[in-house]
């Protein structure tokens, strides 16, 4: 999954491991937008923990450039947290965490990928549009918190 060494020049895309999450968490304050109830040490250690491949980030030099969960659970593909620094955007490393996504489910046999997008986020409506997802109108997203 890697794509070099990950020198200062060089984009490195590779899954994330435990010692990643402090960074990640801090990384998705800055370039994500929404939160969620999971999006904390506990619950990105659990996603890890569970599946060590879904966590994909982008870095250069060190730096985070980028993430994205690529869930699946052994028969659909789930897509979230696609995100890019504000100052590394239009450079491809949406693209090059997708195609790494992409590449992770047709490994594991998906055979379909959906993504979680926020409604009011035009930005990302035209990176995913794109990429060559689309909406699906005829679906609304319903959730219900888990007590803990």
């Amino acid at each position: 999954m890697t794509n070099g060494p990950g020198t200062d020049g060089e984009l490195r895309i590779r899954a994330a491991t435990r010692a990643d999450l402090d960074d990640v968490l801090a990384f998705w304050k800055i370039a994500a937008e929404g939160t969620s109830i999971s999006d904390d040490r506990e619950g990105v250690e659990r996603l890890v923990a569970r599946d060590p491949g879904a966590l994909i980030v982008a870095e250069r030099g060190g730096e985070l450039y980028g993430t994205v969960i690529a869930g699946f659970d052994g028969w659909r593909c789930h897509l979230y947290r696609l995100a890019v620094h504000p100052d590394r955007r239009r450079r491809g490393i949406g693209a090059a965490l997708l195609n790494a996504a992409e590449e992770r489910f047709a490994a594991l046999g998906g055979r379909r990928a959906d993504a979680m997008v926020l409604d009011r986020n035009a930005l990302a409506h035209r990176a995913w549009e794109a990429s060559g997802y689309g909406p699906q109108e005829q679906w609304r997203r319903w959730v219900k918190p888990l007590a803990g």
